[in-house]
């Protein structure tokens, strides 16, 4: 949405209220490709596995006893994570966004949905195509109905009929999009039990940046942010979510799409204006070692030797 409507980060196309949507349309057609190529010529030699990467945020119903509320929550998932994950396990584009995007196209005068279709031939190609679900997690937002005035060039975010809200209490240490809420993670990953039917899960984004560089490395907020959310990937293990694998965002600081060098998600402090480019650790990575070295949170009582 972002690299092909609204033109914020590569390629940066701004292709109106269409380009998301077909771009999107040939990652997953592309995705299965793949899938099949590898299924067909390597797997049987290699035994290895394919499988997506695919990033969301959770959304909760400002009102859990408001139906209302409720299926604007579920409408936030479904145009996030539910646009590529249920083609691929469910072989079809979620009705809700089937429904909402033709409903808008129809009264801009278009002749067919700006979200393509998939040919039957193509929903049994894709569906299965994915023996992992990779998930890159890192906030939460409430959703609230939110009914957009009859444009005549709709868009992704005019689409959906919601709009995004933030409790003023979240810890917010990295970007204004970026708030700590790490109870969202685990209703995710429950989220994708019962609706994917329990994949295979690695995640492989989870990770706050800074606001504010401390000069003495002391990103406190990092630790703590990375404890409540391991703490929910270990709820939902128990939720019996199959979670395998977790890899933190990210090791080093780094160049951040539109932001370049200036939103550092690092465990390593990377100086940038140094030509040798020298890297310091910063606290969080002894604090994650430690979580590595015991395969989950150390115990406190522990002396070390």
């Amino acid at each position: 949405e972002k690299g092909y409507e609204t033109g914020e980060h590569a390629p940066g196309l701004k292709l109106g209220g269409g380009g998301a949507y077909k771009a999107a349309h040939h990652i997953i057609k592309t995705h299965a490709k793949v899938w099949h190529s590898y299924n067909n010529k390597w797997r049987s030699k290699q035994q290895g596995m394919v499988g997506i990467s695919l990033t969301s945020s959770w959304g909760e119903p400002v009102d859990p006893h408001s139906q209302t509320d409720r299926d604007t929550a579920e409408r936030y998932i479904q145009f996030h994570l539910g646009w590529f994950a249920n083609p691929i396990y469910r072989g079809d584009y979620p009705e809700i966004m089937k429904n909402y995007v033709g409903r808008k196209s129809a009264q801009q005068g278009l002749g067919t949905s700006r979200l393509p279709t998939f040919s039957v031939q193509e929903k049994t190609y894709i569906k299965g195509t994915s023996d992992f679900l990779g998930i890159g997690h890192f906030t939460t937002r409430y959703a609230i109905q939110k009914s957009f005035p009859f444009l005549q060039v709709s868009s992704y975010h005019t689409d959906r009929d919601l709009a995004e809200l933030v409790d003023p209490k979240w810890p917010a240490p990295g970007p204004n999009w970026l708030y700590s809420v790490p109870w969202g993670f685990r209703r995710l990953l429950n989220f994708i039990k019962t609706q994917y039917g329990n994949p295979l899960i690695y995640v492989t984004e989870n990770g706050v940046s800074e606001k504010v560089q401390c000069t003495q490395l002391c990103d406190e907020w990092r630790i703590e942010y990375l404890k409540g959310y391991i703490n929910e990937i270990l709820k939902a293990l128990n939720d019996g979510v199959n979670v395998k694998g977790y890899t933190a965002w990210s090791l080093l600081d780094k160049f951040e799409w539109n932001k370049g060098f200036s939103e550092r998600f690092g465990f390593y402090h990377i100086d940038f204006k140094n030509k040798n480019k020298p890297r310091y650790p910063k606290a969080s990575v002894d604090y994650y070692k430690k979580i590595i070295s015991a395969n989950g949170f150390p115990n406190p009582r522990e002396v070390m030797s």
